[in-house]
């Protein structure tokens, strides 16, 4: 059967890193697997929620932003 769901790709660089907002679970510090991005840009608008699923899927990235925020 094929698969008509539509595939999104982001480019990070259009990603306003000064807009996102995050959930940060710190009780379970030092992994943090329960933080997630909230709301953020993307190229001047603000991001659905499949793209921010597809976000918070890249755990490395979601990780490097909760670490900005705390350190």
């Amino acid at each position: 059967m094929p698969d008509d769901s539509k595939q999104i790709g982001l480019d990070y660089s259009k990603i306003d890193i000064d807009s996102i907002d995050m959930h940060i679970d710190t009780s379970d510090y030092p992994d943090f697997v329960d933080s997630y991005i909230s709301a953020a840009d993307y190229d001047g608008r603000p991001m659905t929620d499949e793209e921010l699923d597809i976000l918070n899927d890249d755990s490395i990235f979601v990780y490097e932003e909760v670490l900005k925020r705390i350190y």
